[in-house]
């Protein structure tokens, strides 16, 4: 709910580029393909967290099962990514700088401190096959190798 009543929010009390009369132009509407593919994102890898564990959920900071398919074969942190994808296209979306300084905040948090603590966490608890993961999938997004 935060990823998209918060944008919203935040943009009533900016100047929305790109919108007349109350509604978005053309451009603006971009924005969804990236809301939508953050919000797939999220329900793919939510699911499969829910399958990995034993209960069909867990709320523990560090899961007891590592998972390392679906989205988490392209990047480390799917549901980073998806969030970041979402305030991006609502940024679009809403032609708001204000909603791109909420994207950079959450950037910021993301990068230097949510990361960095949970793959610590994530290397305590899971030794040499996390780090081997860690060096065949990407923090962030896989690029492809040339050949």
């Amino acid at each position: 709910m935060g990823h998209v009543v918060l944008p919203w929010w935040i943009s009533l009390h900016s100047v929305r580029h790109g919108w007349s009369g109350g509604l978005p132009c053309g451009w603006n509407l971009i924005g969804i393909l990236s809301v939508g593919a953050g919000l797939a994102i999220i329900v793919w890898a939510l699911g499969l967290h829910f399958v990995s564990a034993e209960q069909g959920w867990e709320l523990e900071m560090t899961p007891s099962y590592l998972l390392v398919r679906g989205p988490y074969r392209f990047t480390r942190n799917p549901m980073y990514v998806a969030a970041i994808a979402i305030w991006f296209g609502w940024t679009v979306f809403y032609g708001s700088a204000l909603v791109l300084v909420g994207l950079a905040v959450i950037w910021a948090a993301v990068e230097f401190a949510v990361v960095p603590f949970e793959e610590r966490r994530l290397e305590q608890r899971w030794g040499d096959t996390y780090r081997e993961y860690r060096r065949h999938v990407p923090r962030w997004i896989a690029q492809s190798k040339s050949k």
